[in-house]
């Protein structure tokens, strides 16, 4: 019997049986792995600790043609205070929803798991605001999945600039107010030059400086505005997570 030994993250459980779990992981070298854990649910359960959500483990597999089986794991990091916030712990289902969706079986996914893990430090070990961490998060990884704007200026004129910018998402980029910019997309979303910059910095930004950022509450409204629709045109889907939160800020 063959084994596979990998570090992971799970991003979802589902309960089989009276004792066990069938679980998905997120792992760089193999992408979503979905794994039994027998036993995982009885108290005293020595996988019941690695296999919650959001936990940070160290696997030893063994190899099965659909399902792997685990033999055993060792936690590194777990994120469950997550579960002590409801939006915190909300924003982190729908990183969690978007991987699920996005990641293939079998395919590397290094950058990914580097980005969710960055994000949910930030997101559940800091007092950053959880707005703002979402969103650098679902830009980057929009650029991850081959989704990357057009920030560095104008994508019709070339000009590189960050003032008197629109967002075209037919265009997929900035738009200057150059005359003969504005009429290649009726519909531009006309953003402020903090938006711009902050959309600049996401995109190209390295990882370590990724997060090294504070918005104002009206730069953050217009970036979210833009991401959310962004993200909703490029993988074609509505998540409804993100629209529970809209409707508890309106509370």
């Amino acid at each position: 019997m063959s084994y596979i030994k990998t570090k992971g993250i799970v991003i979802k459980e589902v309960n089989v049986g009276e004792a066990d779990k069938i679980i998905t992981i997120l792992s760089g070298e193999y992408g979503k792995m979905a794994v039994v854990a027998k036993g995982a649910r009885r108290l005293r359960s020595r996988l019941s600790a690695c296999t919650q959500f959001l936990c940070y483990s160290s696997f030893l597999l063994f190899k099965g043609r659909d399902l792997h089986k685990i033999n055993s794991c060792e936690m590194i990091e777990s994120f469950s205070e997550a579960g002590n916030d409801l939006v915190k712990l909300t924003y982190a289902a729908h990183m969690a929803d978007l991987i699920y969706d996005t990641v293939q079986e079998n395919q590397p996914a290094t950058k990914t798991l580097k980005l969710f893990l960055n994000t949910l430090h930030y997101l559940i070990k800091t007092d950053r605001s959880p707005g703002l961490v979402i969103k650098i998060f679902e830009l980057r990884y929009l650029c991850i999945l081959g989704y990357a704007p057009y920030v560095k200026g104008c994508i019709n004129c070339l000009n590189e600039t960050f003032e008197g910018l629109s967002f075209s998402f037919k265009k997929c980029g900035f738009v200057c107010n150059n005359e003969n910019c504005v009429s290649i997309d009726p519909f531009m979303y006309k953003i402020s030059p903090g938006t711009a910059r902050a959309m600049h910095h996401i995109v190209y930004s390295s990882m370590d400086k990724l997060f090294n950022f504070e918005l104002s509450k009206p730069v953050l409204a217009e970036l979210s505005t833009i991401v959310d629709r962004f993200l909703r045109e490029m993988l074609e889907k509505d998540y409804t997570k993100l629209k529970f939160l809209r409707d508890i800020e309106k509370i």
